[in-house]
């Protein structure tokens, strides 16, 4: 386990894991002709998944490739992932150490996780891995915040994440700034709803937040019910009554600089 790695992550992921691949949103089914068309993905590209949690990004790049290493440094996250993915070749390792032949592969793809480890070492890891021109693609899942009722989830949420990685804060751009290893090529923005219950979708998904899932069982429940509240409040959806979910995907594509 390396050592950076976040408390929030570390705890709440690990006692979390199975919540996390019930109850986590897919990706919307247009990022995979983005990946083919941006990236040049197909079935000889060699490709990892890099801090691939449970496996949720891996069926949309099954559908370009089979050449796929996912790697998580959570053993429980990746217990996951093996059950629901025995074909999957995996590794336990850090995104700061990658045991990975070097200019061995096309594209490191990393699925709701480059927060957790934006940092030069993890770049340069990163950058030592892959082809020339190889490619590293960051991708969110994000709550749609112009609709009244996810607006007040965030509202209700945000004080509690303190020092927590999160995409929304954009500090993991400044990785990129200074460095000459990669350079911003693309990028895209797609919409799609999680549908479901609103236990299902809305309370027990924000549950498999880091921060949240590392929190005492009382404290979980006390906002489960809040959650449930505010939909009711805004929607007058029950729990087990079934509500769309919106999130926007954002996707960004960097294209490694060879070095001279």
């Amino acid at each position: 386990m390396t050592q950076s790695l976040h408390p929030a992550a570390q705890k709440g992921f690990s006692s979390a894991a199975e919540l996390y691949q019930q109850v986590r949103p897919n990706y919307p089914q247009d990022i995979v002709p983005w990946l083919a068309q941006q990236i040049q993905l197909n079935q000889n590209s060699k490709v990892i998944d890099l801090g691939s949690g449970t496996g949720k990004f891996l069926p949309y790049l099954q559908q370009l490739t089979s050449h796929i290493l996912a790697v998580e440094p959570i053993p429980a996250m990746l217990e996951q992932l093996r059950q629901a993915y025995p074909e999957i070749q995996t590794l336990q390792a850090s995104s700061e150490h990658l045991p990975i032949l070097a200019n061995s592969i096309d594209a490191v793809i990393c699925a709701q996780s480059f927060h957790w480890f934006a940092n030069l070492e993890t770049l340069g890891q990163i950058h030592q891995v892959l082809k020339s021109e190889g490619h590293l693609t960051l991708i969110w899942n994000q709550r749609d915040v112009d609709i009244d009722w996810v607006k007040a989830l965030a509202d209700l949420i945000e004080p509690l994440e303190g020092n927590t990685p999160r995409y929304h804060s954009a500090q993991w751009k400044q990785v990129f700034e200074d460095q000459s290893l990669f350079q911003l090529a693309n990028t895209a923005i797609f919409r799609q709803q999680h549908i479901g219950t609103v236990e299902q979708v809305v309370s027990k998904r924000l549950l498999s937040t880091s921060f949240i899932a590392a929190m005492p069982e009382h404290e979980q429940q006390r906002l489960k019910t809040q959650f449930e509240q505010i939909v009711l409040k805004y929607t007058g959806k029950q729990p087990q009554e079934e509500i769309a979910f919106p999130y926007i995907t954002y996707a960004y594509d960097f294209k490694k600089i060879d070095q001279k």
